[in-house]
């Protein structure tokens, strides 16, 4: 690859984004950085950042803008040399203004699913709490029902998954993300894929990623709906 290639995911809770960033990264070897799994990992090393982001998650609180930023733009100074996709980040405009300072992406891909397969899927989804891993009923069930593939811990369902709580989630996520996905439109970089199955949305982002990865990202924004 001759150019670096910097990328963002974006999607409300149960969009599908983890699968997707899993198949990107495999299929065009770009580095994959989870904001969950960074500070999961932060707070497992009980790093001094990782005892101020627990201060957050155990209130349930999300983790301050100035805070992600702090954590997160180093991560990236240190990834300057590689082609990299972000999941998780950034989540705010005043994230997304703090990453354009550092660097500027070339491709946003956002997904749009409906209300009702988000709220199927997350009825479905069990986690395990220690390392991240996501597992769902529906199509993704782990090997013994109740019990995390590699380690065999139990695994938890959370309550901000419930039915109940989903739609104040996705309320929430519209209106913190239609101010990033606005300048990222602005900027002719953004690109939204609509559908209800991860596997018929892939090969329009594969085709794009195609395109995208040996040419200048210079293409107005489009909707796709498979």
């Amino acid at each position: 690859m001759a150019k670096l290639f910097r990328a963002a995911i974006m999607g409300p809770p149960g969009s599908g984004k983890g699968t997707i960033s899993k198949r990107i990264a495999d299929r065009f070897g770009l580095q994959y950085l989870s904001s969950g799994h960074f500070l999961r990992d932060c707070m497992a090393a009980n790093t001094e950042a990782g005892v101020m982001v627990r201060t957050y998650v155990e209130r349930s609180m999300l983790v301050p803008d100035h805070v992600m930023t702090r954590l997160m733009l180093p991560r990236l100074e240190q990834l300057m040399g590689h082609s990299w996709l972000l999941d998780g980040f950034p989540r705010t405009l005043s994230q997304a203004q703090a990453l354009n300072n550092l660097c500027q992406l070339d491709l946003v891909i956002s997904l749009n699913i409906p209300y009702e397969t988000l709220r199927e899927r997350l009825s479905d989804r069990w986690i395990h709490p220690a390392s991240g891993r996501v597992y769902n009923m529906g199509f993704n069930p782990p090997r013994v029902k109740g019990k995390d593939d590699i380690t065999g811990e139990p695994l938890i369902q959370h309550d901000d998954d419930k039915p109940e709580a989903l739609m104040s989630r996705l309320r929430h996520y519209k209106d913190v993300a239609k101010p990033v996905i606005d300048l990222y439109k602005s900027q002719g970089i953004l690109h939204s894929f609509s559908g209800t199955e991860t596997d018929r949305i892939w090969p329009y982002i594969n085709s794009l990623l195609n395109t995208k990865m040996h040419t200048q990202p210079s293409d107005a924004f489009q909707t796709r709906t498979p």
